[in-house]
């Protein structure tokens, strides 16, 4: 007699077509090889992972089983940016503005358009696709320090700015308030604009900024405005400014700070052709060649100018020392495609600073004719002064502020493209260049191109956590232990931030 068993009567469960484990590579073609996706599993299951996985691979899309370097997109369901972000630093992900992070809803309206969307429309989209806002729960906790942390130096910074609408209205207010000499609120616009340029996600509600550091009162109100109304009254009252509005004119030209702007309202002044005017004011030469020269240098500098005014300078530089290291230092150090000015910093292997090399530079380009300005500032280092317990405190090496004629046709050569021609090309072929050359000792070199790389922000920070985390001292000249009582030499920007107990950022991600 057969024995009958109970799980005869229990069906079998039929395998969906399809449905292959994540860990399983499909066999379809990939149409689309830019992007890679992985999607994450918190919250979603292994199910409907496995599902998406293969719906998305059968539409073209390159779909990640794990989480690699390749990868540049991260998709989840019902999780939220923090939620996210602990996950990554769970995982010991630590330059997390690589990726996108993605609600689902990204991934199938990818699917339903039958291809990716592009960045454009991305950037448009990004308020709709971007992932859930945080959402206090029993379950989740406020964004702490831990993952955003308070200082600049320990965030790492790219160029790509999902914020900028904030980051813009906070800068506008910052620059405000500077010009009023209010400098507390000043700092608070720019700790803010720090801190949104770091998040690899867009800010689409007001509980996104929940936890973040430097998030005040005054710039939550700022971000709650332009959710609102997609702009704030505040920033819009300033614009309209005519005080503002002269103030920025006024300090875009070389040679003129807050306090020259400030006199020059008071006497009624409004515009540059009410300064030229003015037969009473007494300009310096700095400010006469600003002012001459004002269009150039008022206009955008090319990452072409600049690597066209790094030739130059090197040329000029290494006729009279060849051993001497020429940098470019700025924004164009930290991966910017414009500036205002290119900073170069100087320096000379195993020997005591040249004082005679900045002259001698200085004295061939105007006999080549190509030094439009110049202001020479010998150096004033004293090592029993150093460093310096101010955070925004001025170096002490010999420097060069200068205004050179970059003709065009070093821009354009070696490129495929012929200068354009017009009748005021041909009647002026160059362009003002402000440049800024600055000489340290060798032994000094890590430190000053720490400093000279900037952002303004990021520097303000690194000393600030010097100072109070560490007990220490620095500056572009130095950095002093003051729990030993000892200066802690340094051959190389890395060494400095192992000092300080930081992990190394790369220039281009110190833009704070």
């Amino acid at each position: 007699m057969n024995m009958i068993r109970t799980t005869d009567f229990i069906p079998k469960k039929k395998k969906k077509k399809g449905m292959q484990p994540p860990g399983i590579q499909s066999n379809y073609e990939t149409q689309f090889n830019d992007i890679v996706i992985f999607i994450m599993e918190r919250k979603m299951g292994v199910t409907r992972r496995t599902f998406l996985t293969d719906l998305a691979r059968r539409k073209g899309f390159r779909i990640a089983n794990e989480l690699s370097d390749s990868v540049t997109h991260i998709v989840a369901e019902n999780n939220s940016c923090i939620e996210i972000l602990k996950w990554l630093q769970i995982h010991k992900v630590e330059d997390i503005s690589r990726y996108r992070l993605l609600d689902v809803a990204w991934l199938t309206a990818c699917m339903e358009a039958g291809r990716p969307i592009d960045s454009a429309k991305y950037q448009l989209l990004v308020s709709r696709h971007s992932v859930a806002p945080f959402m206090h729960t029993k379950d989740t906790s406020p964004l702490s320090t831990d993952i955003v942390s308070q200082y600049a130096c320990q965030r790492r910074t790219t160029l790509n700015n999902y914020n900028k609408k904030y980051t813009d209205a906070f800068e506008i207010l910052a620059e405000n308030y500077e010009m009023r000499e209010n400098a507390g609120a000043c700092l608070a616009f720019r700790r803010a604009a720090s801190v949104l340029k770091f998040l690899p996600f867009a800010i689409v509600r007001s509980n996104d900024i929940e936890g973040l550091p430097w998030m005040g009162e005054q710039v939550k109100g700022i971000i709650e405005d332009i959710l609102e109304e997609g702009q704030s009254p505040k920033v819009e009252a300033v614009l309209n400014n005519e005080k503002y509005r002269s103030f920025k004119l006024f300090t875009s030209v070389f040679g003129v700070a807050l306090k020259t702007s400030e006199k020059w309202f008071m006497m009624g002044l409004r515009n540059l052709e009410d300064v030229k005017l003015n037969q009473n004011l007494q300009l310096t030469r700095m400010q006469k060649a600003g002012l001459q020269h004002y269009e150039d240098l008022i206009s955008y500098v090319s990452k072409a100018e600049a690597d066209s005014t790094s030739l130059m300078v090197k040329d000029t530089v290494w006729k009279f020392s060849p051993s001497a290291l020429v940098t470019l230092t700025g924004g164009f150090r930290r991966g910017k495609k414009m500036g205002h000015d290119v900073d170069f910093l100087i320096t000379v292997p195993g020997s005591r600073p040249n004082e005679e090399l900045l002259h001698l530079v200085i004295d061939c380009w105007k006999k080549q004719g190509l030094l439009l300005y110049y202001d020479l500032i010998e150096s004033t280092f004293e090592k029993s002064k150093l460093p310096s317990q101010r955070v925004d405190a001025l170096d002490h090496f010999q420097k060069c502020f200068a205004i050179l004629k970059l003709h065009k046709e070093r821009v354009n050569q070696g490129t495929s493209l012929p200068p354009v021609a017009s009748t005021v090309e041909e009647i002026k072929d160059w362009k003002a260049i402000r440049v800024d050359l600055v000489v340290s000792p060798f032994e000094q070199h890590a430190f000053a191109l720490l400093g000279w790389t900037g952002s303004r922000q990021f520097e303000r920070d690194l000393r600030r956590y010097a100072t109070h985390e560490k007990k220490m001292m620095l500056d572009n000249h130095a950095l002093y232990d003051k729990t030993k009582k000892i200066f802690l030499s340094a051959s190389s920007e890395e060494e400095i931030f192992a000092h300080l107990g930081l992990d190394y950022l790369e220039p281009w991600e110190r833009n704070a």
